[in-house]
This record gives C-alpha cells, structure tokens and sequence, in this order.
C-alpha cells in the first residue's frame, strides 16, 4: 500500500467490505505499540465529545461537592 502526497491510503476492497466502510465512512487512525492502526470510527454523543475536549481543562479550585452545591443551588 502506497501513501499519495496528500496522505490518503487506499483500503483494500475485501477489508472495506469486511468492516462495512463505504464512500463518506468515518475512520480514525490510532497509534499502536507495532506503528499505527486504521479501524472503524466509534460514534460518540455530542455530549461525551465535549466532555472529552473539555476534561482537565478547568482550574477554578471547586472540589466535586462545591460542583453539586453550585448546580443545585445551594451557595454558601
């Protein structure tokens, strides 16, 4: 398999059928310990992809109790 100036492989007819990957279908590339590995994309909700791009990113001191005190209202 040859890789164009652009980046972009072709996956074999027989692994594109196998895995049911037609004109359009997401994939994603992920690193392996071997090199990397193409496979499937899975489907995420909108919200679990937020969260993703979200996680670690806050720094305002708030424990998870203070989180709770503040999303249900109860501010000291």
């Amino acid at each position: 398999m040859r890789m164009t100036s652009k980046g972009q492989v072709t996956i074999p007819l027989e692994l594109r059928e196998r895995f049911g990957l037609g004109p359009g279908a997401e994939v994603e590339v992920v690193a392996g310990d071997d090199g990397a590995v193409v496979r499937p994309a899975v489907a995420r909700a909108r919200g679990a992809e937020v969260v993703s791009r979200l996680r670690d990113r806050a720094d305002g001191g708030l424990d998870a109790e203070a989180v709770l005190r503040l999303t249900r209202g109860d501010v000291d």
